[in-house]
């Protein structure tokens, strides 16, 4: 059980990566809280792991995320999955469609982060690993200007937080997937024009010939989740199959 007494918080936990690793970390022993505002597929997880608890938590809502993070007294990780992927160019993308990435993908981890931290300090130890991309400032990606501008900002968030708080005992790492085939993603391919050229597509941009599945990416949080990588932070660990080579 490599995360026996520990308590972790896992936002967007109701499918894909967010799932996958609530049920990893669950299934090694660790007190899941996760955390959705998919109200049915919460229940769904919780009824697969006793070890899962969950509350609908809107992680753009301000007040949701204070409400909730008030009621916790302890934590040491906090798995943060949340995102939205918008599909286009710089042309493609207005304000609102801007604001909105910036919100999901930026704000929400800004959010959380800022509620749950002082809980970490208070202790000097606390662990924090965000969902970020492969499509940032690693890789530009086509049709992806707002989506990896703000996974940008995120490694930069991570690399910042890591150096504030490095001597206070909190670590913060990044996990960078490429293409991972999740309920999210599938719903991108049944938008578009043609889905069977798409997921053709889409396979056909990977390296190793396929997608990566939640459960890999689960797999690396679950190192990072650990003591195993206690000597370690401020990182970007890309799982991409090869994209970026």
């Amino acid at each position: 059980m490599r995360l026996k007494n520990k308590k972790i918080i896992v936002t967007a936990a109701a499918q894909g990566i967010g799932k996958a690793t609530a049920l990893t970390f669950a299934n090694e022993g660790a007190e899941v809280i996760a955390l959705d505002i998919n109200k049915d597929k919460l229940d769904e997880l919780s009824s697969e792991n006793s070890n899962i608890k969950t509350e609908v938590v809107d992680a753009t809502n301000k007040s949701d995320v204070e409400n909730f993070c008030n009621k916790i007294d302890n934590i040491d990780i906090l798995f943060h999955a949340v995102g939205f992927v918008h599909h286009g160019n710089i042309m493609d993308c207005d304000t609102e469609e801007f604001y909105r990435s910036v919100n999901v993908n930026i704000y929400s981890a800004y959010l959380i982060t800022h509620n749950l931290l002082p809980k970490m300090l208070k202790k000097q130890k606390g662990n924090i690993i965000i969902v970020s991309s492969a499509a940032s400032n690693v890789k530009g990606a086509p049709n992806r200007f707002i989506y990896g501008t703000t996974k940008a900002a995120l490694n930069g968030f991570v690399k910042a937080m890591a150096a504030d708080y490095v001597s206070q005992g909190i670590r913060c790492n990044a996990i960078l997937p490429g293409t991972v085939e999740t309920p999210s993603w599938e719903g991108r391919v049944q938008m578009a024009d043609d889905p069977i050229q798409a997921r053709k597509d889409f396979i056909a941009r990977q390296a190793m010939g396929r997608l990566a599945q939640p459960n890999e990416i689960a797999s690396m949080a679950l190192y990072l989740a650990s003591d195993e990588s206690d000597f370690v932070t401020g990182t970007l660990n890309l799982i991409d199959g090869g994209w970026t080579l």
